[in-house]
């Protein structure tokens, strides 16, 4: 491949590579670094590649082995990351103050209940095994099959399969005990909580019931319920969606939260 057609190539994957990095690593200046540091990485192993799988499958690889580097030897976060971030962000006046600046100036300050769902699982997503947490991005939000997701962890297949269905079994246990929107005897209640902070004059369960994850909840089939929320992830690009200058400004308080968090517990 020549190096024309390999920037070419790169650049066709280069916003699921951020997207996927940044839901790894909770953090927007990591994803970018760990981009920039794949395309480099790709462009001096290039003469290598054989073409033994898809360049993006390749690309992936390399992306992941360097994120998995910058997070192996880092606490996960805890399941209830989003109760900490309001605790923290309740006694944090700046925090609101520099949340309603971005709400009302920024063309992507908006808040949507949607992307509030997808940040949710960026967030928690974090306080599952590394590996699980990997393979359940790679299979549920980019569409990768296990054949290929083997070739990204360098694991066998029987891994990967493991890794998906103890990471998916998890997630749903998570939000099954945690979020209002699809059991009402769930602990949390932000999306309806910074609803009425950032559109009072929004009713949220009309905002809510044109979401098919709220609609299907009374189904209580929660492996559906869990595709839904996958697709809703799926659909987000946390980097250019209407909320995503609001999300990313939450996602460094919770982020920052976490690390002082665990930094007490060490």
């Amino acid at each position: 491949m020549s190096p024309k057609d390999f920037n070419k190539e790169f650049e066709l994957s280069r916003k699921q590579l951020k997207s996927f990095l940044l839901r790894l690593t909770a953090c927007a200046e990591d994803a970018e670094d760990i981009v920039q540091d794949t395309y480099l990485k790709a462009s001096d192993k290039l003469p290598g590649f054989k073409g033994q799988s898809s360049l993006k499958t390749w690309l992936f690889a390399i992306a992941n082995n360097l994120a998995y580097d910058n997070l192996r030897a880092r606490v996960r976060w805890t399941e209830n990351v989003t109760d900490l971030s309001k605790v923290a962000a309740l006694k944090n006046p700046l925090f609101f103050q520099e949340s309603m600046h971005i709400r009302q100036t920024s063309p992507h300050g908006n808040f949507e209940i949607k992307e509030h769902i997808a940040f949710c699982f960026t967030c928690v997503s974090k306080s599952i095994p590394l590996e699980h947490h990997i393979a359940l991005l790679l299979k549920e939000v980019y569409d990768f099959k296990v054949t290929e997701i083997a070739v990204i962890m360098d694991q066998t297949e029987a891994m990967v399969k493991y890794y998906l269905h103890t990471g998916r079994a998890k997630m749903i246990k998570i939000f099954e005990g945690r979020c209002a929107l699809i059991n009402k005897q769930g602990v949390c209640h932000q999306c309806s909580e910074l609803n009425g902070i950032f559109n009072p004059q929004q009713k949220f369960e009309e905002e809510a019931a044109k979401i098919e994850m709220v609609r299907a909840a009374a189904n209580n089939d929660k492996e559906h319920l869990f595709d839904l929320r996958m697709n809703l992830v799926k659909g987000i690009d946390p980097f250019e969606s209407d909320a995503s200058e609001l999300q990313l400004h939450h996602l460094q308080h919770n982020r920052t939260v976490m690390e002082e968090y665990l930094k007490k517990d060490l």
